[in-house]
């Protein structure tokens, strides 16, 4: 059994981490923070946890997260790099569902989040918590950067074809649609219901901050820098990311037998599922649950391969895959506390 402390719950991830974390029977919540919160019993901001989670969000001075085993942060970006320090000096893990400690050069960072990274120290030893991946690394982290979803489903699609190298990997196309939940439970005119109902659009097409994470991946599994456009869409539903990613086939690829590629490379990977030949996931088949579900065309027997891929931005794309992590970080087994089933309709 370990200590949890969990700063910002009170978002939407937030939420997510206590939905799962309140089943997970090697878990201990001690600590949730919020300072405008503080004193507010959690289950009456959030009644789905009525009778699983008693406690009350807590000041962050009082919250004795120090004492904890693992500390979540599922807060804005910036706030994680701020406290992380302090922790892991007090030997205490850290998992950041935000984006401090995704991008190993702090410099495209601070360029792309528009802030001074408070301790990029730390930046070079935290791993990127992707465990189709890192699954090793992971192990032994002490600062453990949580995938973005968008990167999640985009580079799961992507890494059979560019591992293997049987792809134009300079001309990398990704065309992902979420739903409204992945902007966060905060006010904001774009994501009220007039706007967003009977909607749908682009955005960050001349650069979102998720291109540079998703490339870093790529990069690495190619062995050289890839060429990536990614251009994201806000869908009028709650949740659920569908990618659909674009590639040319070389030579190589054109001869290869892709349903197989990705049948192997996912094998015994808990949280991907490779659909038969010829499916098209939906969004709807993973909601609340940790999968990605992912299937392989090749249009017309063309040269250009289609992969689509879909996620719940929520779980896989952020509190499940922390709780994978955190699985692994403390040697329990990888699916504990995930094995809920996705909910339909």
């Amino acid at each position: 059994m370990i200590d949890i402390g969990i700063v910002g719950a009170t978002g939407y991830t937030g939420v997510e981490l206590l939905r799962l974390l309140a089943r997970h029977p090697q878990v201990n919540v001690k600590a949730i923070t919020s300072r405008k919160e503080a004193g507010m019993p959690v289950a009456e901001m959030f009644p789905n946890l009525r009778g699983h989670v008693d406690l009350a969000f807590s000041d962050p001075a009082q919250a004795a997260l120090d004492q904890c085993d693992l500390v979540f942060f599922a807060t804005p970006n910036g706030i994680a790099m701020e406290q992380a320090r302090a922790l892991v000096d007090a030997g205490v893990r850290v998992i950041d569902l935000a984006a401090d400690f995704r991008l190993h050069d702090v410099a495209e960072w601070e360029q792309w989040y528009r802030m001074t990274h408070a301790c990029p120290e730390l930046v070079a030893e935290a791993v990127y918590g992707l465990p189709e991946v890192n699954r090793e690394a992971i192990r032994s982290a002490r600062v453990l950067a949580n995938p973005g979803c968008y990167p999640t489903a985009v580079q799961l699609g992507f890494l059979p074809l560019v591992e293997a190298g049987l792809v134009d990997d300079s001309c990398l196309i990704a065309d992902a649609k979420s739903g409204v939940s992945g902007a966060g439970r905060k006010a904001e005119v774009s994501s009220l219901f007039a706007e967003a109902a009977d909607n749908f659009k682009a955005y960050g097409v001349m650069g979102h901050r998720h291109l540079p994470e998703i490339r870093q991946g790529l990069t690495r599994a190619a062995g050289h820098p890839v060429g990536l456009t990614f251009v994201p869409h806000l869908t009028p539903m709650v949740r659920g990311i569908h990618a659909t990613l674009y590639a040319t086939l070389n030579e190589a690829g054109q001869a290869a037998d892709l349903q197989a590629l990705f049948a192997q490379r996912y094998a015994g990977e808990p949280f991907v599922d490779v659909l038969p030949a010829g499916s098209h996931p939906e969004t709807r088949s993973v909601r609340a649950s940790n999968l990605c579900r992912v299937a392989v065309h090749r249009p017309q027997g063309g040269n250009v391969v289609v992969v689509l891929s879909v996620i719940d931005n929520l779980v896989k794309g952020a509190a499940g895959q922390a709780v994978h992590n955190m699985n692994l970080m403390f040697g329990f087994a990888e699916t504990l506390g995930l094995e809920g089933l996705p909910v339909l309709p």
